[in-house]
């Protein structure tokens, strides 16, 4: 990875595209240091120390604290993300937008076009719902509409802008814009949250011990990056044999080619809609201030990851069997949504394609759809571990982290994306290694 950050920083094209990209990166956190007008800062942090559950510690890992400090990127590009994944199923439910995605660049172009719009709404519910429903509690310094307003449109404007950021980065930059935005606010939290474990766990302890604790914290972080790398990288490939036909005067075809099916084919989204759906319960009921009575109480610490692994109360730990059901579950529909055997399988028989020993047509599709079952539960499975370690040290050892394996998917799927698409942008631009000979 290094040698090929030396290698890019040698062609300017690359060079000027990095640099815009980490000065881009920087403007982001400037912006998210800057309050917005009319609101007691420190209302937010102060609100959620006396929360029981960790429904918040997720959001505020994605918006790089921004939203605890109420900065002007307060939002950060979460109602981007949402109208994002809003648009990829209304895609499969609406036959106009489905067209859409078909027609190619153009189509692709309308979709983010309309994308853009669902944000910038998303944006304005979030903080008008945040202006109006905190405004009274002591969020705004002064209680009018005027602050209000100013709260409304400073946040809205803010998600805006971070959304013309990334589509700028991934225009003029390097990667992904939005993937990057979004993976500069958890790195944000990083540091904050090494220096908690070493002194809950090295700092003041015996030499041995802390070395020990610092060795084992080390061990656990490379395993699941290791871990994380492989279900990224790991693809089955089915083979395809396309037979030949005569063209004109010409005989075509005959050549041998594969489907590349990913082991994480739905990556991160079926972690994001697990945990979404297990934590709106505990937001809600946070924002009116209920705690829950007789069964609904114990019902709330269930659903909170705070409370799971702990040996004290096991009985809770049942909301990480509900948890893992949910992210299993979500990993099917998402990548049956996403990816049709049958259509796949009927372009393969128009293009005169095959799978070797499978007849085309429905056998193919139904040949595709058992290893793609196999291969999603494979990713599901390797995505619960991920996900469940940080969980375990937290109920056991009372390790609280915001770079949980949500965190690490994001930040190395990304990095590794990104590192894929420079060295894409070398052999485009560096001949060397064709003129060696």
């Amino acid at each position: 990875m290094i040698t090929t950050l030396k290698n890019a920083f040698k062609i300017k094209e690359i060079r000027n595209k990095i640099l815009y990209t980490l000065g881009m990166l920087v403007v982001i956190r400037l912006g998210s240091q800057l309050p917005v007008p009319g609101v007691d800062r420190h209302y937010f942090s102060n609100w959620f120390a006396q929360q029981t559950g960790d429904a918040f510690s997720f959001f505020d890992a994605f918006t790089g604290g921004s939203f605890l400090n109420m900065s002007i990127l307060a939002l950060n590009i979460t109602p981007y993300i949402t109208s994002s994944i809003i648009m990829q199923l209304l895609t499969i439910a609406i036959p106009k937008l489905e067209e859409m995605q078909k027609e190619g660049e153009d189509g692709r172009k309308k979709i983010a076009s309309i994308t853009r719009y669902v944000t910038v709404a998303l944006a304005l519910i979030e903080s008008s719902a945040m202006a109006f429903f905190f405004g009274g509690s002591g969020l705004l310094e002064v209680n009018n509409i005027f602050n209000k307003l100013t709260v409304v449109v400073a946040l809205t404007a803010g998600s805006a802008f971070l959304m013309w950021i990334g589509e700028r980065i991934t225009e003029n930059g390097v990667g992904n814009g939005i993937s990057i935005v979004l993976v500069i606010n958890i790195i944000s939290r990083i540091p904050q949250d090494i220096d908690r474990l070493f002194n809950q766990f090295v700092y003041g302890k015996a030499i041995a011990v802390g070395a020990v604790a610092a060795i084992v914290i080390l061990a656990i972080i490379l395993a699941m990056v290791i871990l994380v790398i492989i279900l990224n990288d790991g693809v089955r490939k089915i083979p395809v044999q396309y037979a030949k036909k005569v063209q004109g005067r010409k005989m075509v075809g005959g050549q041998t080619s594969s489907i590349p099916l990913k082991i994480n084919t739905a990556g991160v989204i079926p972690i994001i809609f697990a945990s979404s759906l297990m934590q709106l319960p505990v937001i809600v009921c946070s924002f009116f201030g209920y705690s829950g009575t007789g069964i609904w109480a114990h019902i709330l610490k269930g659903l909170s990851s705070s409370n799971w692994c702990k040996p004290s109360e096991l009985v809770y730990s049942i909301g990480l069997v509900v948890y893992v059901v949910l992210v299993i579950f979500f990993a099917y529909f998402y990548t049956s949504v996403t990816f049709n055997p049958l259509e796949i399988a009927e372009n393969m028989k128009k293009q005169g394609g095959f799978i070797p020993g499978i007849r085309p047509g429905k056998p193919t599709s139904e040949y595709l759809t058992k290893i793609l079952n196999y291969i999603i539960f494979i990713g599901a499975v390797g995505l619960t571990i991920v996900c469940i370690i940080p969980f375990v040290f937290n109920g056991i050892f009372g390790a609280s982290v915001s770079f949980g394996g949500t965190s690490l998917i994001i930040i190395v799927s990304v990095v590794l994306e990104t590192m894929k698409q420079i060295e894409s942008q070398m052999l485009v631009r560096n001949y060397k290694g064709f003129l060696n000979d």
